[in-house]
């Protein structure tokens, strides 16, 4: 980690950097010594010379369900139209789960659970996989780095939309946290100054991070000069 953003590098010499996650920080008034979180916050930093690593992932059930669900209306069998939808979103969410666990177990910490399907509801276990466009990660563009480096769309046939919804839509992507004390939060609101630097951070206009971000700016943005 690099203050805020994660740098991504090419090889485990970690000498060239090959992307970025930028990641935004609590802002609002905490308690006793509860710290404004970051996901940053969850990889080690750049100056501890730690190695660490992040996860990435992209997970899809929806292959298909339109044309499926398109038959069903066809044949004015409304429910299972609705429930062929339901069922794959189900699907897509049950396979991110295992991919999650396919994923502990590959890094070592998790080849020792012994989980029942409870447990695995209420997450009772190591790391955390915070989505973009979800409370800990709520600018939904990131997807697009994901995307890229995961060349999700050639691997798993899920694109992006402009509006960086996943096509088909029982479909699911997110980071893989395996820090011991990582847990999920909601960014909420923040100030003006971190969406600035943000912007700084992505390389783009401060109106478009604005736009993205417009569900947890806690300022109203400048109107664009009248022409």
């Amino acid at each position: 980690s690099v203050g805020d953003d994660i740098e991504l590098y090419t090889d485990e010499s970690r000498t060239a950097v090959l992307s970025r996650i930028h990641t935004l920080r609590q802002q609002g008034e905490k308690s006793g010594d509860n710290a404004n979180k970051a996901l940053a916050d969850y990889i080690a930093p750049k100056e501890t010379g730690l190695p660490d690593y992040l996860g990435l992932f992209a997970v899809t059930a929806g292959i298909g369900v339109e044309e499926l669900s398109r038959k069903f209306k066809d044949d004015l069998d409304d429910y299972n139209a609705i429930m062929v939808s339901a069922l794959a979103d189900r699907l897509a969410e049950a396979f991110a789960e295992y991919l999650h666990k396919k994923a502990r177990e590959a890094c070592g910490y998790g080849q020792n659970e012994s989980l029942t399907n409870d447990d695995l509801i209420k997450e009772r276990y190591r790391g955390i996989r915070p989505a973009p466009g979800y409370p800990a990660c709520p600018d939904h563009t990131e997807k697009r780095t994901l995307f890229d480096l995961l060349q999700a769309e050639k691997s798993a046939g899920i694109e992006l939309t402009e509006s960086m919804a996943m096509w088909p839509g029982a479909s699911v992507s997110g980071l893989y946290f395996s820090h011991p004390q990582s847990q999920y939060f909601v960014v909420g609101q923040i100030g003006r100054d971190q969406v600035e630097d943000y912007a700084r951070r992505k390389g783009i206009e401060l109106r478009e991070a604005e736009r993205w971000l417009a569900s947890n700016l806690a300022y109203t943005p400048e109107l664009p000069a009248a022409r």
